[in-house]
Parts: C-alpha cells; structure tokens; sequence
C-alpha cells in the first residue's frame, strides 16, 4: 500500500469520472489527507479538488476549480476564487485545461520548492 512518506508530493487530477470515484474510497482520501497533515505539495484541476473536501482540508484555504465544484468547495469552509491558478501555501489549484500553462508554471515553482528545480521528485 502507498504511503505519503514514499513521495515528495501529491497530483490530484481533473475530469469527472475519477475526481467523483476518487473520495468515495477511505484509504485514498487518508492517503491524500496525510499530505496535508506532513506539509507536503499538493496540486488539483478541475474536479480533482473533490477529494480535498472528503479529506476535510480545504477549511480556510484559497482555491479554484472547475466551477461546478464552488459551492462544494465553498461550504467545507474554503474561499473559492475564479482564477487560472491559485497558490495557497503548499496547495496549488486550477480550473480547466485552458489554464494548464499557467498551472503548470506554478506547480513547477511548488514541487520544485518555491524554483524550478532539476532534481526529480517522486510525485503521487
């Protein structure tokens, strides 16, 4: 079983399909919970923010996301904002692929520890 520990940070992905499976199984959203709870890197697109509301961590944070999900978002306590991209401390969201250059710029700045960085990291 993958633990948190083994990986430098954590990719939650967009679309539908796999965003809405995703907080419905207990072990991955402990799994992305424990990301939180070390301080680790954590990025999401899209609908991927589904599983931060499962995980109960998004209370206090700035987001966005596909706009589906602000109400959702909204009412586990985050401010959610209609922006390509946000950066909440170690937290980066975007909204749509449309966004991907900008979201990409940005979650190369996380991962990479506030610069692009050349030394591989192992990212969930």
């Amino acid at each position: 079983m993958a633990k948190a520990d083994d990986f430098d940070g954590l990719h939650l992905p967009g679309g539908v399909m796999n965003p809405d499976l995703l907080p419905t199984i207990p072990e991955a959203v402990s799994f992305g919970k424990s990301f939180f709870d070390s301080g680790k890197p954590v990025s999401a697109i899209c609908h991927g923010s589904w599983a931060m509301v499962e995980a109960n961590v998004v209370k206090g944070r700035t987001m966005t996301s596909w706009p589906s999900l602000k109400t959702d978002l909204k009412n586990a306590g985050a401010n959610w904002i209609d922006q390509e991209v946000v950066r909440d401390k170690n937290l980066v969201t975007s909204r749509k692929p449309d966004d991907l250059p900008a979201f990409n710029r940005e979650i190369v700045l996380l991962f990479g520890g506030g610069n692009a960085s050349s030394q591989q990291k192992k990212v969930a």
